[in-house]
């Protein structure tokens, strides 16, 4: 959070201020570049289990969805069997989805293979952005894309790699949310903060 401004000062975007859940996950996470493997694939695969969903469905769920599938760390998912997608199956806690169950497993080998050709998910994923986030400048949120020839490209590249649940629209919500663009509206308080 901005240091100089006091919470009830703080400006959002306007999608951030509908629920506390999504205020706080606004300021303390959407935007902000992450590098870091496991974080990278996680929002990977909880951005495939929001497609026709809300993200403030995933959100609320966030916490069981974390418990269920081993806090998404792709080498304990690729050890699911049938028998573990029939256990996540029954949970009611999760997006009980098997489509996406299952995606989640074999985007996990997918994983390994961007990793064992790229070096990192981080270097692959980054690279369709020259390493460094794309900045907008959108004055309201009806400007803001719901995708882009970027993650047109991205999507179509992990598909050919084997992941699913990646459309271009679902690629464009993770490069928001994991800063490899920066589409904080220019009257939000968290703009400027990378």
């Amino acid at each position: 959070m901005p240091n100089e401004l006091k919470r009830n000062e703080l400006k959002r975007c306007d999608w951030a201020v509908r629920s506390k859940l999504e205020q706080e996950y606004h300021d303390q996470e959407w935007g902000i570049p992450v590098h870091d493997d496991k974080k990278l694939f996680k929002m990977l695969i909880l951005e495939g289990k929001q497609a026709g969903l809300s993200w403030a469905t995933i959100l609320a769920k966030m916490d069981t969805l974390c418990r269920a599938f081993d806090d998404f760390d792709p080498a304990i998912l690729v050890t699911y069997d049938q028998a573990k997608v029939e256990e996540l199956l029954q949970n009611n806690g999760i997006i009980k989805n098997r489509q996406k169950v299952n995606a989640a497993i074999s985007n996990a080998k997918a994983y390994f293979t961007i990793c064992e050709q790229f070096g990192s998910l981080d270097n692959y994923l980054w690279s369709f952005v020259d390493h460094k986030p794309i900045v907008n400048s959108w004055l309201t949120l009806e400007q803001v894309p719901s995708s882009t020839s970027v993650s047109d490209a991205i999507s179509k590249d992990l598909k050919k790699h084997g992941f699913k649940f990646v459309g271009t629209t679902t690629i464009y919500a993770f490069m928001q949310g994991v800063g490899m663009v920066n589409d904080h509206l220019v009257s939000c308080s968290f703009y400027e903060r990378n």
